[in-house]
């Protein structure tokens, strides 16, 4: 299934051939840097299985990111439920991602992630999205930054499943924009919107 195209990418469903790079990824040190685990293969296999699922049955997930005129998968990006209690209401959803290394430095992520801001709010009408990672993590504080979302430090939160093992993972940083601001960004009428 195939959730949208941008002009070099396609963001859908997982294929089987995708296993690999999906393997790649949730193992990468580098990936995986402010992560206090990695994925063995059969970890990995299950994960992309239960996105699937999610897909299938919500429409939202974090989508396989492909280049489009290869169709090669690079990694995800995705719309989801944060899942994030008590730090976050039970409905808030995140967008988040993951490229492999050697996709790094093109503005891929940015690409995928501007095309699901618009996806999220203009197709789907969410009032909010967010996105969050540790403190230290500047390349995805900085994508944040360049989709438009601004840092809202009152809502920074310890992560719940992070272990106490790894106290300088636990720190989040919160990231924010409502369709409100979306729309004024792009100078969007909200309201005709809201008509179709």
């Amino acid at each position: 299934m195939i959730i949208l195209k941008t002009r070099r990418l396609v963001l859908r469903s997982w294929l089987e051939t995708d296993r690999d790079l999906f393997r790649e990824i949730n193992a990468d040190p580098q990936v995986m840097e402010f992560f206090s685990f990695r994925r063995s293969h059969a970890q990995s296999d299950q994960m992309l299985e239960k996105l699937n699922r999610m897909i299938s049955d919500t429409g939202l997930g974090f989508y396989a990111i492909a280049l489009r005129d290869s169709d090669e998968p690079i990694g995800f990006c995705g719309l989801a439920l944060a899942n994030v209690g008590p730090a976050l209401v039970p409905d808030a959803v995140e967008i988040g991602w993951r490229l492999a290394t050697r996709f790094w430095g093109h503005g891929y992520v940015t690409e995928a992630a501007a095309a699901l801001l618009d996806f999220g709010f203009g197709k789907k009408h969410l009032p909010e999205i967010v996105s969050f990672a540790v403190a230290k993590n500047h390349r995805s504080t900085a994508v944040m930054q360049r989709l438009g979302m601004q840092h809202d430090p009152s809502r920074d939160f310890d992560h719940p499943r992070v272990l106490d093992t790894h106290p300088h993972l636990k720190r989040h940083v919160l990231y924010t924009i409502s369709r409100a601001q979306w729309a004024r960004d792009r100078g969007i009428d909200i309201s005709a919107l809201a008509e179709k």
